[in-house]
């Protein structure tokens, strides 16, 4: 099933998707609700971020071509990680599907795509093995790590590499009935085509993520985890516009702009 969530008539809410028809819900999808009888046309409706979550975790580099790629680009020799490391990204730079990412006047040309699968949380978990990672899964939907690539180096932390505001694309929507094994991700740049990835052949797997994590912290429902990208991108200009198409879950599209110096 897939989940969007809208807004129309100046309020904020989740409806099942069918086709170009909504069914309006009170609640959220993964916890009580139930129909409110309304029903919405797609183009009657503006699409939101389909989840704001709770905490926004990121995985670290999780995919060997991303590594190798971004290595080369530095001169360095390849490092891969010994386990599943995970960090953290920050609501403010949310936004949803076709709205556009907004480069600072200040920025270098090194803004990048990042394509990644991102993983909904569906309930409340600790201490969850591998085996039993997958229970807390709610859906899926797409994210673009938008990244600028001269400050995420010379700064200590992320802050404005990874968040600045606009910088994190996510949706158009949840869908719950995914297979994992089967999905491509593909992204394009001004309709060409620029990255293509089998999106699990990750390094470490979402319940090797799902088990590391819940060893120590507990995640809700609600929660996202984004699982990385794999290859490298083009340096990103005012203008271009990024699709960011996982198959069987759909396509998420961002122009971006560059604000006047």
């Amino acid at each position: 099933m897939r989940w969007i969530r809208f807004s129309t008539a100046g309020r904020t809410a989740y409806g099942s998707l069918d086709g170009d028809s909504v069914t309006e819900i009170s609640g959220e999808p993964w916890g009580a609700h139930a129909p409110t009888g309304n029903k919405h046309r797609m183009g009657d409706i503006t699409l939101e971020v389909p989840v704001i979550p709770r905490t926004f975790y990121a995985a670290g580099i999780n995919y060997a071509a991303h590594i190798r790629e971004m290595a080369a680009r530095r001169g360095v020799q390849p490092v891969f990680p010994e386990k599943a490391d995970i960090g953290y990204r920050a609501n403010n730079a949310l936004i949803a599907h076709d709205q556009p990412v907004v480069i600072p006047a200040d920025a270098t040309e090194k803004v990048n795509y990042e394509g990644e699968l991102v993983v909904v949380i569906g309930k409340q978990v600790k201490h969850l093995s591998a085996a039993d990672a997958m229970s807390c899964v709610f859906g899926y939907t797409i994210g673009n790590d938008v990244s600028e690539r001269t400050w995420q180096r010379g700064d200590r932390t992320f802050w404005r590499g990874k968040n600045a505001d606009t910088f994190k694309p996510m949706g158009p929507w949840i869908e719950t009935d995914a297979n994992l094994d089967a999905m491509t991700t593909i992204v394009r740049v001004n309709g060409a085509e620029s990255l293509r990835f089998k999106t699990n052949d990750m390094i470490f797997d979402i319940p090797t993520y799902i088990a590391a994590m819940t060893r120590y912290l507990t995640l809700y429902p609600g929660d996202v985890i984004w699982m990385g990208t794999d290859g490298t991108s083009p340096d990103l200009k005012h203008g271009d516009v990024v699709e960011v198409e996982i198959t069987g879950l759909g396509m998420l599209r961002n122009p971006f702009v560059r604000t006047p110096g």
